[in-house]
């Protein structure tokens, strides 16, 4: 059976979704969980930014009682570096923090890494997104242009299935998530995840925790849930 999914909309990290990653944990079902942080999508930012994301990881989930490794995935050359694919075959939940939903795309795709987080939830380990991470776990990520449309929409991990994922919906202007809505591919709900705020499930199930909301758009018909609520993906 696949393994737990989680969404988050911003805020990784942080004591502000700490509840959630007490559930993430233990959702893997292990007494001392193997944790495999990412922050490959903050790459391009520079080492600094990097490597604190990395410690930042490390020290949020090993204060919550998780044995963690940082995966320093910053290339294509290092996605295919079977070091790293054995990390995250090892791992009971993997974590892809925030940054640039494109990077994590071409960093990832076709890569021994992005198929081993694949098969990492098959397996049943658990795969959290936060900002860019949610975004890549979708089926598609969109690219603003200029012509002849101004959105392209690329493909993304697809583990999520059907969606195309809009963290920190709540500190971006509606009008202009209403567009991307209105141009999201055929058959795709998305999902805009406000900040501190997670969507968390599997097969289809999906709980709301945290201290915004998730609004969904299939077409034009929007719906709003809070913490606790159960929606269908």
């Amino acid at each position: 059976m696949s393994g737990t999914l989680a969404l988050v909309g911003s805020g990784e990290f942080t004591t502000q979704l700490e509840r959630v990653d007490r559930c993430l944990l233990e959702a893997t079902g292990c007494p001392r969980p193997r944790v495999a942080v990412l922050p490959t999508a903050s790459a391009p930012e520079g080492d600094e930014v990097f490597l604190r994301w990395a410690e930042m990881g490390s020290a949020h989930f090993g204060a919550l009682g998780a044995e963690v490794e940082q995966v320093l995935v910053r290339t294509r050359a290092d996605a295919n570096d079977p070091v790293w694919e054995q990390a995250i075959g090892e791992a009971d939940l993997v974590y892809l923090s925030g940054g640039k939903p494109s990077v994590l795309r071409a960093t990832l795709d076709g890569t021994r890494v992005g198929a081993a987080i694949v098969e990492a939830n098959r397996r049943g380990a658990v795969v959290a997104g936060s900002s860019a991470g949610a975004v890549f776990m979708g089926e598609r990520l969109f690219r603003l242009r200029r012509r002849p449309r101004f959105v392209r929409w690329d493909e993304a991990m697809g583990l999520v299935p059907g969606t195309v994922v809009a963290p920190h919906y709540n500190a971006i202007p509606e009008p202009f998530l209403v567009l991307l809505a209105l141009r999201a591919p055929r058959g795709c709900v998305m999902v805009g995840i406000d900040e501190n705020t997670a969507l968390v499930g599997r097969e289809g199930t999906w709980r709301v925790m945290g201290e915004g909301r998730v609004t969904m758009w299939r077409g034009r018909h929007r719906t709003r849930h809070r913490d606790g609520d159960l929606v269908r993906l």
